[in-house]
């Protein structure tokens, strides 16, 4: 009988390390840290190199004249000669100021009206249809309205900003909240959570990634509506990214043009790997990504 029990252990053994074998082969393979930023690094350098090549390739063509649209070392000159004075790093500079101080109140009304609208059953049915219509609203068309009531200054451009990312923001909260499990929230209550406490300990951990991919979204119509207008107010005094965009094209500077262009893709890209490495750290938080892989 104890042979029989032994064999059957064995046999269990030798059945769980089969099926786990590469599961417990590729944990204990350490990647070292340059390779998983090589790893990371070359796809996008090779998008790059394509881009690059697609785009001189189209110089070569002769589709357009090189005063119109130059090659990417005509525009790679021009880019280090802006940076290199003071005028590109003013306009950048404006340009995050504004983007941080509208996107910062858009979140902060964005976070309180999504959570009002999730908690409250008469406000989802008295303006819910009406976040969504705000979000799906160009940007710029607020900018008539955002003129006639603040004229052509900064609060034109930050009362559009607002407009255009609280929704988003708030359309996340509410479909985080939303898609919170109702084992967790009667879990949450039995554990004596109540009010505030539920959000808190609950909800909002539970929401979270939703929560994240909202806030995502809303800095990218915070951005759209932000480069509409700096190229619409252009007669306020700072200069910014939007109003050199403007001038070049004023000017019929195609180099000054594309590299203010390449400036801001750089931005965007800054902002959606930062966007990206908090997601991923939430994802292995709730165990819904393997870190061995990373």
């Amino acid at each position: 009988m104890a042979s029989d029990i032994l064999t059957s252990s064995a046999r269990t053994d030798a059945q769980i390390s089969g099926l786990d074998a590469l599961e417990i082969a590729g944990r204990d393979k350490e990647v070292s840290r340059g390779a998983r930023i090589w790893a990371a690094t070359w796809p996008k350098l090779a998008a790059l190199t394509i881009a690059i090549l697609a785009w001189q390739l189209v110089v070569w063509s002769d589709w357009k004249p090189p005063y119109s649209l130059p090659g990417p070392l005509v525009v790679g000159r021009e880019l280090v000669a802006q940076a290199q004075g003071p005028q590109l790093w003013e306009g950048l500079l404006t340009t995050l100021r504004r983007a941080a101080v509208g996107y910062v109140f858009s979140v902060t009304v964005g976070l309180l009206l999504g959570l009002a609208v999730a908690r409250s059953t008469a406000l989802r049915a008295a303006i819910g249809s009406m976040i969504t219509a705000l979000q799906t609203m160009p940007s710029i068309a607020w900018f008539p309205l955002a003129i006639l009531l603040f004229e052509l200054s900064e609060k034109a451009i930050f009362f559009v900003v607002v407009l255009g990312a609280a929704p988003s923001i708030a359309n996340g909260v509410i479909s985080g909240v939303d898609y919170v499990p109702p084992l967790l929230l009667r879990a949450g209550r039995n554990l004596g959570a109540r009010g505030l406490d539920l959000y808190r300990y609950v909800i909002a951990p539970a929401a979270l990634p939703a929560i994240v991919a909202g806030l995502k979204q809303g800095w990218a119509f915070s951005w759209r509506s932000l480069m509409a207008g700096e190229l619409i107010v252009v007669g306020i005094s700072q200069t910014s990214l939007g109003a050199q965009l403007t001038y070049s094209r004023e000017l019929s500077d195609s180099p000054w043009l594309l590299s203010t262009m390449i400036v801001i893709l750089v931005l965007g890209l800054v902002v959606d790997a930062a966007f990206g490495a908090a997601d991923t750290a939430i994802r292995c938080r709730w165990g819904v990504l393997d870190q061995a892989g990373q």
